[in-house]
């Protein structure tokens, strides 16, 4: 089978999205399938595998616009790819990428039936940043995109409709998402739609083996790089330095963890948000206590997930989230918020739920889950067994392809 994927991300763009249609492309060509990913060109080469082809096309660095200028460019390489290699399905992953009607005729003429799969919705987002700046978050309307999500997702929302209302069979990575289309996207009621969280790289993402040297040695290493002494507990959060991501109601919560917890937290992610959240952290009184990463590989990220008690995922919008799967895979326990689609993974068998925005309903949750290594290490263990039983890139690919024949049907 030959699969067009249109993605507004990969790699090096390592975003959730991007992560996923790599993951996906290298999974499907390992079975066999010839995939073509069409994707924003970048400055740095994009990585090269068997059987996917990646091909680049310009796109216009305007907020929220560029998912029209880039789809216009998507809609012509997938003509001319055609024209060349006869494509079987066109996977559109959604919101990154805005079809009208019009271009979903086109595709669906031209070239191949459509699943589109939904990453979150437009709409989602902006309730996002609203309850960022509800609860406090700091510079939420500074970033333009984020400014044009809040202005201008009602209009972009219409080419979700267009995605809805054209593909074949439509996937969001959550029930929440599912909702949310049906609520407020007015989905038609004979419509094709199938659930498909997105799985993780268990094989990168393992737990811990304490009678390893090596395992050990990068325990020491990493607790020394932060100066954190025996007995001292270390959280971890992982995302976006950005507003709806949560990180200031993080260190509100932190603060009071820390009046009766001896712990530290570190914060792995790029954006402009570092030097705000290091002045929040100062004022506070907790600076001492809070190390603030601008950035990590892979590999190190995968360490830490390992080294850390705790990961906390305060996040107030995502259409599925993979920071949690990504941590229970390592078998570290997850605290996150009690709304949108985190509970579908998370629940008190691996981790704890926090009312959403509330601090104290954070911090009480964080110092009750640190109270216990041995449950601690009951639930990562329960974490990971259940990444293996219900989130694998193996069943992601199975499950696409069940996809991707009833689309041809």
């Amino acid at each position: 089978m030959h699969v067009a994927m249109i993605s507004g991300e990969y790699p090096p763009r390592w975003g959730g999205m991007g992560s996923t249609v790599y993951h996906l492309s290298s999974r499907l060509a390992d079975m066999g399938h010839m995939i073509s990913v069409i994707t924003r060109k970048s400055r740095s080469e994009p990585p090269r595998m068997k059987n996917v082809e990646i091909i680049e096309v310009p796109w216009l660095k305007v907020p929220l616009e560029f998912t029209r200028s880039y789809g216009r460019s998507a809609l012509k390489a997938l003509v001319r790819l055609n024209s060349e290699n006869p494509v079987d399905v066109v996977h559109l992953h959604c919101p990154m990428v805005s079809w009208n009607d019009s271009q979903f005729d086109r595709c669906i003429s031209e070239v191949a039936p459509v699943v589109s799969s939904m990453h979150g919705t437009w709409l989602g987002e902006r309730d996002g940043l609203t309850l960022a700046a509800r609860y406090g978050e700091p510079a939420v309307w500074s970033n333009p995109n984020d400014i044009a999500i809040r202005f201008m997702a009602g209009r972009y929302s219409n080419f979700e409709r267009s995605a809805i209302r054209k593909s074949s069979v439509i996937v969001p990575n959550s029930e929440a998402t599912k909702l949310d289309l049906e609520s407020r996207y007015s989905a038609p009621p004979d419509w094709d739609c199938e659930v498909v969280h997105w799985g993780v790289d268990t094989g990168m993402f393992v737990p811990m083996h304490l009678d390893s040297e090596s395992e050990t040695h990068n325990l020491s290493e990493i607790r020394k790089r932060y100066g954190i002494g025996t007995g001292v507990k270390l959280l971890l959060a992982v995302g976006r330095l950005a507003a709806r991501k949560g990180h200031g109601l993080l260190l509100r919560s932190f603060s009071k963890v820390a009046e009766s917890t001896d712990s530290h937290l570190v914060i792995i992610g790029r954006g402009s948000l570092r030097r705000r959240l290091n002045r929040m952290a100062s004022r506070l009184g907790i600076s001492n206590r809070v190390t603030i990463e601008s950035g990590m590989d892979f590999e190190g990220i995968s360490e830490m997930y390992r080294a850390a008690d705790l990961v906390v995922y305060p996040s107030y919008y995502e259409g599925q989230g993979l920071i949690p799967l990504e941590a229970m895979s390592s078998g570290t326990p997850v605290v996150t918020v009690d709304h949108g689609p985190l509970p579908e993974m998370v629940d008190s068998r691996v981790g704890a739920l926090f009312e959403i925005g509330s601090v104290d309903s954070l911090s009480e949750v964080i110092s009750s889950e640190l109270s216990s290594n041995e449950i601690l290490l009951q639930k990562g263990a329960e974490g990971r067994q259940r990444v293996l039983e219900r989130f694998t890139l193996d069943g992601n690919a199975e499950r696409f392809l069940e996809v991707y024949a009833r689309a041809c049907r």
